[in-house]
């Protein structure tokens, strides 16, 4: 995934909304319990950690019973004393006390409530990317202590490889073609990181590489949903179960489930939308530009895909007055720079969903030269009286730039293709014209007609017109 294109906007719950969801996380909402809990006979050891004799009694406190009480009450205290919620006192009398952090759970902005909950996902993802028990117990020497060489443990490139994988996740996730709310296959999400874009069938050896970052996986994310960071289905045990194991019942080999599932929740989209940030991506959300003018409006969304640019105009749109709204999109759509048809093209989209309201703005530019011809489309679709027709010249002009918008957001499409044909053969004698037109695009225009056109002859004619236009505006 690159750190210099733009990601398409992500659709974000409120921040009160967020924080709620924080709160409500089983390992912050136990953190924040034996904080509550922490007295003056509470005591840690060197590291911080709840000394072991008091761990039945936070397990208690937390609700916890069976054989894994212990381990969730300590992972539950060790977030509690990294994100503040806890402090220690006296690191020599390992005495401990409530932190500031506590009150803000309490008090604080919603804002300060997830200021804490990222802190808290922090310490998850470090501990996410740190060798399993099992691993480290393989690891010990005979002087009981880990030989970390024998592990082949690059603990930079664990924590890479985790980032990239929940980058990928957020971006299957935001992307229109994506499953968008719903899970994805575990084995799609580690081929995702391991298999090469330009190969075509996986190596044997690859495809044992996808298989131990699924199992890696698997474990990592069982440590990421106490966090609220996503909704995990783990992979079927019976799939890991040994040849000296007793086989599981006939599964359906075809239910791709069995091999783990996994979607971000929406405060998950909310920590990886901000740790990408932190990454210097530009990672943006819907809402964003609401508050600013029709210029950035138009700018912004031009390379947003079409839900999400409505989606963005219709929270810029309910802030204003829709005569003054279509007043200020059509003064950012005015200009012959390159971007130009394409905000064009984005103002005629936002103008759709403004009511009639908007009219005398729409009839202040009907003589204009750019905006004269979306103003007549806008007037007429809505039934208006007394709408001029068009000049020839405009028509032509709007044609232009209507297809220079679509090259500009969809490229050699093939719905671009379907309107190049319906115009060259809508229009007798169209090349013989189109090649005059005062736009700045027209040479450009006319080369991809001719490249777009399935029918030789007419994309000569195009070809041609394309280098009349060109001699034309001294290119």
């Amino acid at each position: 995934m690159s750190d210099s294109s733009p990601l398409p906007p992500v659709r974000l719950r409120s921040e009160a909304e967020l924080a709620r969801d924080a709160l409500a996380t089983p390992l912050l909402s136990r953190a924040a319990r034996l904080a509550r809990w922490t007295g003056p006979d509470t005591r840690v050891g060197s590291g911080g950690e709840l000394v072991e004799e008091q761990l039945p009694a936070a397990a208690e406190v937390l609700g916890l019973t069976g054989d894994d009480a212990a381990a969730y009450a300590s992972e539950a205290w060790r977030t509690a004393v990294d994100t503040g919620l806890v402090e220690i006192v006296d690191e020599e009398e390992g005495t401990v006390a409530a932190g500031a952090e506590l009150a803000l759970l309490t008090s604080g902005s919603p804002n300060d409530v997830l200021g804490v909950w990222l802190t808290a996902l922090e310490t998850v993802l470090a501990d996410a990317s740190v060798p399993g028990l099992d691993d480290l117990v393989d690891a010990l020497d005979e002087g009981s202590e880990i030989d970390f060489s024998s592990l082949d443990w690059d603990p930079e490139a664990e924590a890479e490889f985790l980032d990239g994988v929940l980058g990928n996740l957020y971006l299957l996730t935001v992307s229109e073609e994506g499953p968008g709310d719903g899970p994805v296959p575990l084995p799609a999400l580690a081929a995702s990181m391991i298999v090469p874009e330009d190969m075509g069938e996986p190596t044997n050896d690859v495809l044992e590489q996808v298989s131990d970052a699924m199992m890696r996986l698997d474990d990592q994310f069982r440590l990421l949903e106490p966090i609220g960071l996503v909704d995990f289905q783990p992979v079927d045990e019976a799939l890991m179960a040994g040849a000296e194991e007793e086989p599981a019942a006939p599964a359906d080999e075809t239910d791709v489930s069995r091999y783990g599932m996994v979607r971000l929740t929406p405060l998950g989209l909310f920590g990886v939308r901000e740790r990408l940030r932190e990454a210097g991506m530009t990672a943006p959300a819907v809402g964003d530009l609401a508050d600013k003018g029709a210029d950035a409006l138009l700018d912004g969304t031009s390379g947003f895909p079409p839900a999400a640019a409505q989606a963005e105009t219709e929270q810029w749109l309910v802030r204003r007055e829709p005569l003054e709204a279509a007043r200020e999109l059509l003064a950012a759509a005015r200009g012959s720079d390159a971007g130009a048809p394409l905000r064009r093209l984005r103002c005629q989209q936002a103008l759709s969903l403004v009511g009639p309201e908007a009219e005398p703005a729409l009839r202040e530019v009907l003589d204009d030269a750019e905006l004269g011809g979306l103003a007549r489309v806008w007037l007429t679709e809505r039934g208006a009286a007394d709408v001029p027709a068009p000049s020839e010249a405009m028509v032509f002009w709007l044609t232009i730039d209507t297809v220079a918008a679509q090259l500009a957001a969809e490229g050699n499409s093939t719905e671009l293709q379907g309107l190049v044909e319906g115009l060259a053969a809508q229009h007798g004698g169209f090349f013989a014209r189109v090649w005059r037109v005062d736009h700045p695009a027209t040479p450009d225009v006319l080369e991809a007609m001719g490249r777009l056109h399935p029918d030789k002859k007419v994309a000569k004619e195009a070809r041609k017109a394309a280098f009349k236009a060109r001699s034309q505006h001294g290119g």
